[in-house]
């Protein structure tokens, strides 16, 4: 394949392609957004103005996209990708859910078109210096298509063929990962109010067993700091819970810890907007409980 096609190109998209194209990668862009769209052409890349024109031109298309909805119109939809006469295949670098993306897969197939689905996991940050985790299902053919140029992200973990498994990992992941966030940040605010150094409860946790990816880089540099700009959305991350709950309840699996981070979740968006950091999911906690956790402060609302 000569240039790859990439729909998408947000926070997590832009710095993407940037890596494809100091790879060395011929790369065409589409997004409704101009500047970013314009950003990565003067670094190398090209644009057209549709899904339809990019799969008459490329038959390889990424895409990494906000919602199931947006992904199905930007494939499926008027001006989509299946209309177009040279596309082969894609791989959904989306968050999507296993439902959502059964469902595409067999669509693009009866169109001949192949699907490989490969959410990332790791931020903003680690797509920028490519050591993003990304999971991949699919037929292993179509996997190792893309496989060299999903290496140019971060490290590839192929885990089989079944359409949406990979989807079904990244939202369980997800669920797991917000989960240590919401029970440090109880914790927090818990020897906040009880006259404890949140740092040092932190520094303990940390040497001992209750250690997590919240308490050694979320909770220590964005709520410690008060910065809140991790730079993923509670709207984003409350969608992500939705899809694997649903998942668990098609399946008949109880998730009552998982409901409870979602009913938090809920609770933090109410305050914070679609738009507010992850790491504000500390915020309702603090207000119930009268203190604000920051480093270096003991001092109580």
């Amino acid at each position: 394949m000569t240039g790859i096609g990439f729909i998408g190109v947000g926070r997590m998209g832009t710095p993407m392609v940037k890596r494809l194209l100091a790879a060395g990668h011929d790369v065409t862009v589409c997004d409704p957004n101009r500047a970013a769209v314009e950003t990565l052409v003067s670094a190398g890349a090209r644009s057209v103005a549709t899904p339809a024109e990019l799969a008459d031109l490329v038959e390889l298309v990424f895409f990494s996209l906000p919602t199931p909805e947006v992904v199905e119109v930007v494939a499926l939809g008027k001006d989509g990708l299946a209309e177009g006469r040279m596309l082969r295949m894609v791989v959904d670098l989306s968050t999507t859910g296993p439902k959502a993306s059964r469902r595409l897969a067999a669509e693009l197939a009866a169109r001949n078109i192949a699907m490989v689905d490969c959410p990332v996991s790791g931020g903003v940050a680690r797509a920028e210096n490519g050591t993003l985790a990304l999971m991949a299902s699919g037929r292993e053919e179509h996997f190792r298509a893309a496989e060299p140029f999903l290496e140019v992200l971060g490290k590839v973990n192929y885990v089989g063929g079944e359409p949406g498994h990979a989807q079904l990992i990244k939202v369980i992941n997800n669920l797991m990962s917000v989960t240590a966030l919401a029970i440090a940040s109880e914790g927090l605010v818990l020897a906040q109010k009880s006259g404890l150094d949140p740092e040092a409860l932190i520094r303990v946790v940390n040497a001992g067993t209750g250690r997590s990816n919240a308490s050694e880089d979320k909770v220590p540099k964005h709520i410690l700091t008060r910065s809140f700009d991790f730079g993923f959305a509670l709207g984003l991350s409350a969608k992500d819970i939705r899809l694997c709950l649903e998942e668990a309840e098609a399946l008949g699996v109880p998730m009552i810890v998982g409901n409870a981070v979602r009913q938090l979740l809920t609770i933090a968006r109410g305050l914070a907007g679609e738009n507010g950091d992850l790491t504000e999911i500390i915020k309702p906690v603090e207000q119930w409980a009268g203190v604000e956790v920051a480093a270096g402060s003991m001092a109580k609302k």
